[in-house]
């Protein structure tokens, strides 16, 4: 099928995908439990419309997949035939053109968060929401101890998750402990694996470290670097050695149709 694209103009997602997501497809890469929570969410959905699709993560295999980006980089890394630029409040469907809608860890980068859920319940019968709740304790060391800028950026992104399953009408949320090997190198991922955020490749893969100025980043860093050298992170975080998951306050929002 050919490859359908919709422009979409003005600063936002896009341009900070077009900018950070370049190699975002090898840090990012899709974790089967989570993969298997979503696909039970769509509960069989032939045709799954995807809206900040990104490079195609979680996307149901024996469904018909429309991916949407406002962001051109992210649409090229994404293996798809059906593909639509565009911007998550305005999507170009009619009226209940698909069996369902997911957006998964999008939602946050939205301008308009309630108009773009909206849509999604516009344009789906039923419709599965994977985001973060900022109101959620007990938050990342890594916020906590070396980046607290984090927190202050985090909360003027995310919405609280209250306020996201009211938009939706929800009928089900679902908690996603975040296991402590977890594929999908999102900022809280490597909980387990401290030296993993060490790594500038791993850190361009999330939109929060790659939005902080290095000035800040870099020392935070070198901070985390002397602590694993000397065995104070350890110390401190010996009881999450033997742990196999953490619930960090990511949840699984469902809406609609059954």
């Amino acid at each position: 099928m050919e490859q359908v694209r919709e422009e979409q103009n003005g600063p936002g997602p896009a341009a900070a995908y077009d900018r950070i997501g370049i190699g975002y497809k090898q840090v990012r890469r899709p974790d089967p439990r989570l993969g298997a929570l979503i696909r039970q969410a769509l509960g069989g959905a032939r045709t799954v419309v995807n809206v900040g699709a990104g490079a195609g993560s979680y996307e149901p295999e024996d469904a018909e997949v429309t991916a949407v980006d406002p962001s051109q980089v992210m649409l090229d890394q994404h293996p798809g035939p059906r593909k639509v630029k565009a911007g998550a409040e305005e999507l170009p469907f009619t009226d209940g053109a698909f069996d369902a809608a997911m957006a998964v860890l999008t939602v946050h980068h939205w301008p308009d968060l309630h108009r773009g859920l909206g849509e999604l319940r516009r344009v789906s019968r039923r419709q599965a929401v994977f985001t973060w709740d900022p109101e959620h304790r007990p938050e990342l060391w890594v916020v906590e101890e070396y980046l607290p800028e984090i927190r202050e950026l985090d909360a003027s992104r995310f919405t609280p998750l209250a306020e996201v399953v009211e938009a939706m009408d929800a009928h089900t949320v679902l908690p996603f402990p975040i296991p402590h090997d977890f594929t999908d190198g999102l900022q809280t991922a490597y909980w387990r694996r401290p030296e993993a955020y060490l790594d500038p490749v791993v850190r361009a893969a999330s939109s929060t470290f790659a939005t902080l100025p290095a000035s800040v980043v870099e020392p935070a860093m070198e901070r985390l670097r002397a602590d694993l050298a000397s065995g104070a992170w350890e110390r401190r975080h010996a009881h999450l050695l033997g742990q196999e998951s953490v619930d960090y306050g990511y949840r699984l929002v469902v809406a609609g149709e059954a």
